[in-house]
């Protein structure tokens, strides 16, 4: 049965230039102590006024399963949104979550779609499959009001973001268990750079290994 611990959200260094007013989009870098680009990294922005401005998290994602993989590795989604699980495999699937952010557990056969699966709970939920132990996925409950995943080439971009002064944070699926919580200072103004670097461990041995780890 799948379980496993979720690690703690860390970051190190911010980087910021600035060119105009107004609302503006964060351009973001996210690399591992190596300077290697961390893909499926979530950076986050929360507003160091205390303002709670309307969440630009997606109130919805999906979750697709091919060829024994949950596909996309981790999906973004506010505090209340939902999470639809498609099946597109040749084969069911037993999906489930015991993680304390959401708990839930049920069949999907091949072509199905499930019902909403709502987190009300802010935090990181780990998704399994009872039936292939290597399928895994994140869902990350966002209450902050601004949050990106990162790339292939460990960007991403946050758009919307007014100027101001905020904290940025970055979490990732492979960071290392027992880091505190870490966050960095970002000002906004116009169109900003932000680079943050996150220790995360090796990737998992290939019987347990996501196309995208």
């Amino acid at each position: 049965m799948f379980h496993r611990h979720l690690p703690t959200l860390a970051a190190a260094s911010a980087l910021v230039c600035s060119t105009a007013a107004g609302a503006a989009t964060v351009h973001v870098t996210v690399t591992d102590t190596g300077g290697k680009p961390a893909a499926n990294a979530v950076v986050t922005l929360v507003p160091e006024s205390g303002a709670a401005p309307v969440s630009h998290v997606p109130a919805r994602s999906v979750i697709d399963q091919q060829h024994e993989t949950f596909l996309p590795l981790v999906v973004l989604v506010r505090k209340g949104g939902e999470v639809v699980f498609t099946n597109n495999d040749v084969t069911m699937h037993q999906v489930y979550s015991f993680s304390p952010v959401k708990q839930f557990q049920f069949e999907i056969d091949k072509s199905q779609v499930s019902k909403p699966v709502v987190f009300d709970k802010p935090g990181v939920a780990a998704v399994g499959c009872n039936i292939h132990d290597n399928m895994v996925a994140y869902v990350f409950v966002a209450d902050q009001p601004y949050a990106a995943i990162t790339d292939a080439q460990g960007m991403a971009q946050i758009r919307d973001v007014p100027d101001g002064a905020f904290h940025a944070g970055a979490w990732h699926p492979r960071l290392r268990a027992g880091k505190a919580p870490a966050a960095a200072p970002l000002t906004v103004s116009g169109d900003t750079k932000l680079a943050l670097t996150v220790p995360i461990t090796a990737a998992p041995a290939m019987s347990r290994m996501h196309k995208d780890y």
